[in-house]
């Protein structure tokens, strides 16, 4: 075996070519199943080297024949301390069981050979034969004469492509005939993505306007997931690397889990998106826990599980400091009933010690930690759980701030996260500055699903759906084609937003609230104009384009510059002016000026998750907190499917003519239906609110609509 010392001396071996002055350093990524042992040069490269060399097997040195073969070197070349320690442990691991490792390509076999005892590592001999050759014309090998040269194409396969998917890989490098001569012609590359770590703080800024969008991803996996529980929380953990107790991020559910192959896709920068629109799905560009996850904080650990598996992955910007491209260790285990052990299909014993590893080092998580997380889980127990710690900063503190609450379970004061700057997102011609769905996640969970169905919880207190399509007072249904599709709003009063000065449209997509409080019509030129007003509208179907496109941010908190949008707001603006100019002067309200009730009254089972009506007149103050369908007043099974609202409405007009000039050019046909209630005793109809103030006199007022009872 040739030493360091024979190297430096330059003894030649057969086929062996040195490096002098004149050749340009070939640097070398060493990997043992696709992860990282060490940077290299390769002293005497021979042509058409790979870049990259994946050991495939290691042998014992007495199985490998090694008479006939070329020579080359290679010595180590680390980016950083790690790589030193990874090629020495991989070296003394050859050497103490005189073991031979093997990278194999499809035209190449690389050797690499035990160092003998006295070797300090620096130069390791290398043997290598090439397994296949092509010749150009008539079949001569390599070395023999003629004219036409012999063209060597390293072509990439799907196997070889596979080892290096983010490195750039030589795919060609031929030579050519010209008359009697051969020149050699340039190499032909292809180049694959390097991700730089880096690139995780900028998958963050998707959401940089608002923080809790981040959060909002990770509660949509969760309803992807169908969970029917979800606990979002901030605690205080020891992290031992830090010396001190951290923060951490906590993000819960009991959704189906994930296997192996779906963490994998999940780790992915974005994948294919589907042909067509699932309306059951939010989850669609593949980049949600990414720019969520790195958005709240540096670090985030997965722990999911499965009927039959459970995997951990690591996304940490920690990890990967000062590294050249992006590692997410994962692991992955097979489970049968309480029986567990590490899946060796998917992965090697050795990358799933080495990626355990990775974790326990840069992470608050040790073995113990690990187990008591996943005991969560329970027995035959599916779900998810997201833990993200170096938490976003606000100066000299944290950008979240976090309450628990009052001991005791009690619903006058219940914990939240909020924005410590409680700033209000900014809209076309609100004033208003109580706006808590801006900094409140509690309020915000309140509204974000169309339809609520999932039970979520935050630092520990249940959070109290509001579908506001059923809390509203003189509610209007509007019907409307816009583009040769349906779109179907819901407006009324919400006394609520009353008294905080706000209104505007909640637009959903996928039964999920994507922006919140949208001004359209009167409102966005008057603060007071529409005061109280909400409206609700899913516009899925509107913002499909048909073949798989979605007119939606990937961030979804807002909806892309196109013409169904256009045309929408300014449907909105109609229906939403006429409401106004119809119902504003007729609005009846108690004496001495308190409060519109909603005309109906809905409470959530917490067991089947079914809206049920309340009698009329109930004192909803008397529920408990946690409420079921056999309680009072409903007094049912929850099998019941949920109730409707009563037929009795008015039905009024048919058309719609607009404001301004433009009423012609969008001739939008809608419905407008009314519900009809019984108005108390103690209350007077100020049908013309206060015609003697002057602030609120009507400047246009039009004969009523006529009307007909169904």
């Amino acid at each position: 075996m040739l030493s360091d010392a024979d190297v430096d001396n330059k003894i030649p071996t057969q086929g062996l070519r040195y490096a002098d002055a004149s050749d340009s350093e070939y640097y070398i990524l060493l990997t043992k199943d696709k992860k990282p042992i060490c940077r290299t040069r390769c002293l005497n490269p021979p042509e058409h080297l790979p870049h990259h060399w994946n050991v495939n097997d290691i042998v014992p040195t007495s199985k490998i024949i090694l008479d006939g073969m070329s020579h080359c070197f290679l010595s180590p070349a680390p980016e950083c301390s790690r790589d030193h320690n990874e090629w020495r442990r991989f070296l003394i691991y050859l050497q103490g069981r005189d073991m031979v490792a093997i990278a194999k390509f499809k035209f190449w076999e690389f050797y690499i050979l035990p160092p003998d005892q006295t070797s300090n590592f620096t130069n390791i001999r290398v043997a290598y034969k090439m397994e296949k050759t092509r010749n150009a014309s008539n079949g001569r090998g390599h070395g023999e004469s003629g004219r036409s040269c012999q063209v060597v194409r390293p072509t990439a396969t799907k196997a070889n492509i596979n080892d290096s998917p983010t490195l750039p890989v030589n795919i060609v490098k031929e030579t050519v005939s010209r008359g009697n001569a051969c020149i050699q012609a340039g190499p032909l590359e292809k180049n694959f993505v390097r991700a730089d770590p880096s690139y995780l703080q900028t998958l963050g800024q998707a959401h940089s306007g608002w923080i809790f969008g981040a959060i909002a991803e990770l509660v949509d996996n969760s309803r992807d997931a169908k969970a029917t529980k979800l606990e979002i929380s901030i605690e205080s953990i020891y992290f031992k690397k830090a010396g001190k107790d951290i923060p951490m991020l906590s993000i819960i559910d009991d959704g189906h889990g994930m296997t192996h192959q779906d963490v994998v896709r999940m780790t992915y920068f974005g994948h294919k998106q589907p042909d067509a629109d699932d309306p059951n799905r939010i989850g669609r560009f593949g980049v949600g826990f990414k720019t969520g996850a790195m958005r709240l904080g540096k670090d985030a650990l997965v722990l999911t599980q499965t009927a039959d598996s459970r995997s951990i992955a690591f996304l940490s910007q920690s990890l990967n400091q000062g590294k050249d491209n992006l590692e997410i260790p994962i692991v992955s285990y097979y489970r049968k009933g309480q029986f567990m052990e590490l899946d060796t299909v998917v992965q090697s014993e050795a990358t799933a010690k080495y990626n355990l590893k990775s974790i326990k080092e840069f992470s608050p998580f040790n073995k113990y930690l690990i187990g008591e997380k996943a005991g969560l889980f329970q027995d035959k127990c599916t779900g998810t759980q997201i833990y993200i710690w170096n938490l976003d900063q606000w100066g000299s503190n944290y950008c979240l701030e976090w309450d628990n609450g009052l001991n005791g379970g009690s619903s006058f004061h219940q914990g939240d996260i909020l924005i410590r700057s409680r700033r209000i997102r900014s809209r076309p011609g609100q004033i208003s500055q109580k706006v808590p769905l801006d900094y409140s996640l509690r309020s915000y969970l309140e509204v974000i699903f169309l339809v609520p169905r999932m039970k979520i919880y935050v630092q520990g207190s249940l959070v109290r759906s509001r579908p506001l399509a059923k809390s509203l007072n003189k509610t209007c249904v509007e019907t409307g084609i816009i583009m040769g599709k349906s779109a179907h709003l819901t407006l009324g009063r919400c006394q609520l937003e009353w008294e905080q000065m706000n209104c505007g449209i909640f637009l959903y997509w996928h039964g999920r609230l994507i922006e919140a409080y949208k001004r359209v019509g009167g409102m966005i030129h008057n603060g007071d104009t529409g005061r109280g007003v909400i409206g609700v509208i899913d516009v899925s179907d509107l913002m499909d384009e048909g073949n798989g496109l979605v007119w939606v941010h990937n961030n979804k908190q807002g909806f892309l510059d196109c013409e169904p949008y256009a045309r929408l707001e300014e449907w909105l603006g109609k229906v939403a002016d006429e409401y106004w100019d119809n119902k504003f002067d007729s609005l009846n309200v108690v004496k001495d000026g308190a409060l519109y009730k909603p005309d109906q009254e809905w409470v959530q089972c917490n067991k089947c998750r079914k809206w049920r009506m309340l009698d009329p007149g109930f004192d909803t103050k008397s529920l408990p907190v946690e409420w079921f369908c056999y309680m009072k007043p409903f007094e049912g099974l929850c099998d019941l499917p949920e109730q409707k609202v009563d037929a009795g409405v008015v039905t009024v007009s048919a058309k719609r003519t607009g404001y301004d000039s433009r009423e012609n050019s969008l001739p939008f046909e809608g419905i407008a239906t009314i519900k009809v209630e019984d108005m108390s005793s103690d209350s007077i109809g100020l049908s013309r609110m206060a015609e003697d103030s002057s602030p609120l006199k009507r400047i246009r007022r039009g004969l009523p609509r006529a009307c007909k009872k169904v």
